[in-house]
């Protein structure tokens, strides 16, 4: 069963099988020929044109209430939060005018035709469900799609020394004096860990771990620590998707690279807390009462906030902005991937209804714009990435850069040409904030 949650079904082998699978069945149920019985003046068995008009006329409802659902989903209740991209929409129009030729085959039919019907009815969702997963690229592996963690539990190694000094301690910083020791693995380790609940309560699912090589050492160097967020619909598996990334920037610099710690801030993909404590989670006290000693409880981490950063995606950008900007006393970075501009339940007035109990002046006090404007920065920096085809948070993000800056950070803005809002804005982000963050981390010269 593992090996079955663990299949990729990104890839593409996956969505072409179940694509293959879907004509082939689907073509089987537009052709229905009158039996000999009905047609026995006939040579040949031809489709009637009654059945020709049931299969267009069952073909064109799926088509139109897929139309309505998305027009319902996008327009009224605007439940994404952003357009769907045309390419998911292509999925749910199809699926939907797949099932309905599916529905027309359950009567009139025999035994076998009807339970054909059936099936093929979840194989069109099935099959719709994961190209559009696909198409997101988020959730790698079928575990990652149902919700089930299917990532191995990391050791985390324990020093024989305990970080008390940051690396910028010693008269060089460590770009120059650290000296990789013989059997350094070649690449980092990415895998789960428990974070307790102990002051939130929050339920969180467990969060992803990734040690570049120069912390799978005996005697390892106090490493920077990044701590990052995803999206909702989304979960702390995504990670993996910084792995590359992490790899070859720790290939480049003698295996140095920050402790990256992916947490859940939302708890499920159907919910979003918001960042906040509220009734829905008390996901603040979580971040940065129960992640923040998990850091420094367990892992070997230099002290100094310079050294500590938070990042996200979508939801997970506007939590670390929410996060960087309430505490600069311990995160010194921000890395803003495709990040939303404010805690967001569809929109404000949902938010402030749902998210607020209706309170605005709680709503106000959300906001990172509000929270920036209130406070003056000093060695902050603020790296916003986002991609020319995200038509919605890129515009939220050269607002969210102004502010920054406005309010004393150093920022950074990248946008990514071609880039929307998917795995793509990460892979794109990911590389275009670590260059910045590397130098102020002091692992990498300036």
């Amino acid at each position: 069963m593992s090996s079955i949650l663990a299949l990729n079904i990104v890839d593409g082998t996956v969505i072409i099988i179940c694509s293959a699978l879907s004509v082939a069945v689907l073509g089987y149920l537009l052709v229905r020929r009158p039996s000999r019985r009905q047609n026995a003046h006939r040579a040949v068995r031809h489709p009637s044109r009654r059945w020709v008009v049931t299969v267009l006329a069952g073909a064109g409802a799926g088509a139109v209430l897929a139309v309505v659902t998305l027009i319902l989903c996008e327009v009224v209740f605007n439940v994404f939060g952003l357009p769907l991209d045309p390419d998911t929409r292509a999925w749910v129009i199809g699926a939907f005018a797949a099932v309905g030729v599916a529905v027309v085959n359950l009567w009139n039919s025999r035994w076998w035709r009807k339970a054909i019907a059936a099936v093929a009815i979840l194989l069109f969702a099935a099959t719709a469900t994961l190209g559009i997963n696909a198409g997101y690229g988020l959730n790698l592996t079928l575990g990652s799609l149902l919700n089930l963690n299917t990532g191995q539990a990391l050791a985390v190694p324990r020093p024989a020394n305990t970080p008390t000094s940051s690396p910028s301690t010693p008269p060089q910083p460590l770009w120059q004096t650290w000296k990789p020791p013989a059997g350094m693995p070649a690449s980092g380790q990415l895998g789960t860990v428990k974070i307790p609940n102990t002051a939130s309560g929050f339920a969180a699912r467990p969060a992803y771990l990734y040690l570049p090589p120069a912390a799978l050492v005996p005697n390892p160097p106090a490493l920077p620590v990044l701590v990052m967020m995803m999206g909702q619909p989304g979960g702390p598996e995504s990670s993996a998707l910084f792995v590359p990334t992490l790899n070859a920037m720790a290939a480049a610099n003698k295996g140095l690279g920050p402790i990256v710690l992916t947490i859940d801030q939302i708890g499920s993909p159907t919910k979003n807390p918001l960042c906040i404590d509220s009734p829905a989670g008390r996901v603040h006290t979580y971040v940065m009462t129960d992640v923040v000693n998990f850091i420094r409880t367990n892992l070997h981490v230099a002290t100094e906030r310079r050294y500590w950063a938070v990042g996200g995606y979508s939801n997970g950008g506007e939590c670390a902005l929410s996060f960087g900007a309430k505490h600069p006393d311990v995160f010194g970075s921000i890395l803003d991937i495709s990040g939303e501009i404010g805690p967001s339940l569809g929109s404000p007035s949902a938010t402030l209804r749902l998210g607020f109990g209706g309170n605005k002046a709680a709503y106000d006090a959300e906001q990172p714009l509000t929270i920036m404007m209130a406070t003056h920065y000093t060695d902050m920096l603020a790296i916003f990435t986002s991609g020319s085809k995200d038509t919605v948070y890129t515009p939220q993000g050269a607002a969210a850069e102004a502010a920054a800056k406005a309010a004393g950070m150093t920022t950074a803005r990248f946008i990514g040409p071609g880039v929307g809002h998917r795995a793509d804005a990460i892979l794109f982000g990911l590389p275009k904030g670590l260059p910045l963050l590397y130098p102020r981390w002091d692992l990498q010269a300036p």
